[in-house]
């Protein structure tokens, strides 16, 4: 499946109902709208109560808003999915069919259904996950047992953060009793996500981050790969057990309706800590919605990594040449090929992303790709991807010898020497090729034991210019090797 139209998500959650549309590549789409109304459909709904009156009055306005936009939008790939709230409401039916008046095909989601869609979402994101993902939304808790790209095992708990108050109110361990009560049957599968992540997904918790994130002190404000150690769940529980809204108020993207319940939603947290046991918490950007997308693609677009492919979109974006980047990365790997998988993904996308800064100011450009690296939507980089990648940029674009900051934090000396290679590369192919492709064909750049040699066919030798070899030579004093340039024809 490919979005070259734009495909949009309506959620009806028991919290919110939420409006996304998404473009861009397939394997990682991106938002290019989110818009959502705190309707609050599941509060006060018992098991088997009805949804009320000013609950459902107030999504039906936003989702005929919503209706509104996607008919200006253009947008016909939609998909309305509703959750725990009406999937549990006595006049769950009734509402579905007003939204199905506004022109909308919904679909109630089975408990079973939301954590499948919860565990894609985050192996949409993080393609090696391999743990127990846990999706709190307002109605219901989705654990799910995520590996090698698959789910494994799934479970919808009646434990959303509006149901939780009462649980806690039975005592110091009445929310514990009735975790532990609640997945009795299933702690086998549970038990393998002990010493393995465990993926935060859902607002609440991605709001528990953000706190943390302000708290600490972090030197990147981005949520998603976020990791805490497993013990920090118990430090979020004091934490917000006597929230100021001062603190608050110090950090702009918490929303105020989110506050009351933050001291449950890490009480719940913490519980999962005690009973599953994981080396770490990782904060999920994506989830059921995106998870529903990724269950459309056919298995050899799954199996793409969604940083590279965010690159590849980014890069055709700005770059000045098409195909560029996947050349350069072809013609300087030789110099690397003894680097570890995980290293060599972020290297690709470093040459994926040469030429995504030429529009700035030469005073500038170094600036842009650190910024672009570092805070752009990679939803496939961990952190310190994100980090080595700015490294690259920064050298590529020819920043001086400072390290921007959050760089140095982020990454070890090591790792920015290895990402500063990458990017005295990529500059060298950017000079020597003009942007070309033909140029990197007839030549080639190789490392002869510890001379670093660039080699150009007799036929493109005017190249060789003093400008190249000066970032030839910068090159070889990164890599601690003597070099040269030999016009000869290419083996």
């Amino acid at each position: 499946m490919s979005i070259k139209r734009r495909a949009a998500i309506i959620d009806i959650g028991s919290n919110s109902v939420r409006l996304v549309v998404y473009g861009g590549p397939a394997r990682a789409p991106f938002p290019l709208y989110n818009e959502k109304l705190l309707a609050g459909l599941g509060k006060g709904l018992d098991q088997g109560g009805a949804l009320s009156e000013r609950a459902m009055t107030a999504s039906l306005q936003a989702l005929a808003r919503f209706r509104h936009l996607l008919d200006m939008m253009g947008v016909t790939d939609v998909q309305v999915v509703a959750t725990a709230a009406v999937r549990e409401a006595s006049n769950g039916a009734a509402f579905l069919q007003s939204v199905a008046d506004l022109g909308f095909s919904p679909r109630v989601l089975s408990g079973e259904e939301e954590a499948m869609a919860a565990g894609y979402g985050v192996i949409s994101t993080i393609a090696d996950a391999d743990g127990i993902a846990g999706d709190l939304g307002g109605g219901s808790l989705e654990l799910v047992r995520i590996r090698a790209g698959e789910v494994l095992g799934k479970l919808s708990l009646p434990l959303g953060s509006l149901k939780i108050p009462p649980l806690r109110q039975l005592g110091p361990n009445g929310l514990s009793r009735a975790l532990a009560q609640m997945v009795k049957g299933h702690e086998a599968w549970l038990r393998e996500g002990q010493g393995r992540p465990f993926y935060m997904v859902g607002g609440s918790w991605r709001t528990l981050a953000r706190l943390h994130i302000h708290k600490t002190g972090y030197p990147l404000p981005i949520l998603s790969s976020y990791e805490l150690a497993s013990n920090q769940a118990s430090r979020l529980m004091r934490m917000t057990a006597q929230i100021e809204k001062s603190v608050i108020k110090e950090i702009p993207s918490i929303s105020s309706s989110r506050v009351g319940g933050l001291n449950d939603s890490a009480a719940l947290l913490a519980a999962l800590v005690r009973l599953i046991r994981p080396a770490r918490l990782v904060t999920c950007a994506n989830g059921l919605r995106e998870g529903l997308l990724f269950q459309r693609l056919s298995k050899s677009e799954r199996a793409k990594d969604p940083l590279l492919e965010e690159a590849r979109a980014e890069g055709a974006r700005l770059g000045r040449f098409q195909e560029h980047g996947r050349v350069i990365h072809t013609w300087i790997m030789p110099l690397f090929s003894d680097e570890a998988a995980a290293d060599a993904r972020v290297r690709h996308a470093a040459c994926l992303l040469s030429d995504v800064a030429w529009q700035a100011n030469p005073e500038f450009r170094a600036e842009r790709g650190v910024d672009l690296a570092l805070h752009g939507g990679w939803t496939g980089a961990s952190h310190r991807d994100r980090a080595l990648l700015a490294m690259a940029l920064h050298a590529s674009f020819g920043g001086g010898e400072d390290v921007p900051m959050p760089i140095l934090a982020l990454i070890s000396r090591d790792e920015r020497e290895m990402a500063i290679s990458w990017g005295l590369a990529i500059r060298l192919a950017q000079r020597l090729s003009g942007g070309t492709a033909e140029a990197l064909q007839h030549s080639q750049l190789s490392r002869q034991a510890d001379k670093l040699v660039l080699t150009i066919s007799p036929s493109h030798a005017v190249l060789a210019s003093d400008q190249v070899q000066r970032r030839l030579k910068s090159l070889a004093s990164q890599l601690s090797v003597t070099f040269g340039i030999e016009i000869k024809p290419l083996v």
